[in-house]
């Protein structure tokens, strides 16, 4: 099964979670974008189109921050291509936070996506409450799991393995070999 990870803002960040899931897990790969530091919209759609195009299977999707809004909007303009599931940890509320560089992520789609997902949401993220994930999540047609108080998953915020989350990755992972994910 293919991993694909969806990365935000600014892309890779040495020793955090991602990185370190990347590295471990069989067959995964990283949605390389051209510019990390100035994203837009059409181009890291685009791109995650493309990795998911390039997958013999449909793949089991993770993305993180603004690598969510980049997976919700793929799903807006068709999802062309299957997709096994997906986790998207830590969305960021680009309605809600005023960075320039980020509005042609605006506005966040609200269309359900055509396959399982699930959404973990920090009790303390600086980019979205949870409150603006839960209904997110809602929209979506995806679970939503409280995440605790794990910011916004940063290496820099201690968060390099992520245990909680590999976990819940490796449960939707199971609940979609084969079957509809349930809550």
């Amino acid at each position: 099964m293919r991993t694909l990870f969806i990365d935000g803002w600014y892309g890779p960040d040495p020793g955090d979670w991602q990185e370190l899931w990347l590295r471990d897990l069989p067959d995964a790969a990283r949605v390389e974008q051209d510019n990390w530091e100035m994203p837009e919209r059409e181009a890291w759609v685009k791109r995650l189109d493309e990795a998911i195009a390039r997958c013999p299977q449909p793949p089991l999707l993770v993305a993180h921050s603004l690598g969510c809004l980049t997976l919700a909007h793929w799903v807006t303009g068709g999802a062309r291509h299957p997709v096994r599931a997906a986790m998207l940890a830590a969305p960021a509320d680009v309605e809600e936070n005023d960075e320039t560089a980020l509005r042609s992520f605006t506005p966040i789609p609200r269309s359900p996506f055509p396959f399982p997902a699930v959404v973990v949401a920090s009790r303390t993220d600086p980019w979205m409450t949870p409150q603006r994930a839960r209904a997110l999540a809602d929209a979506w047609g995806a679970c939503f799991i409280d995440g605790g108080d794990v910011g916004h998953l940063m290496a820099s915020g201690g968060y390099g393995p992520w245990r909680h989350g590999r976990q819940i990755l490796a449960e939707l992972a199971a609940r979609t070999a084969g079957a509809a994910c349930r809550c």
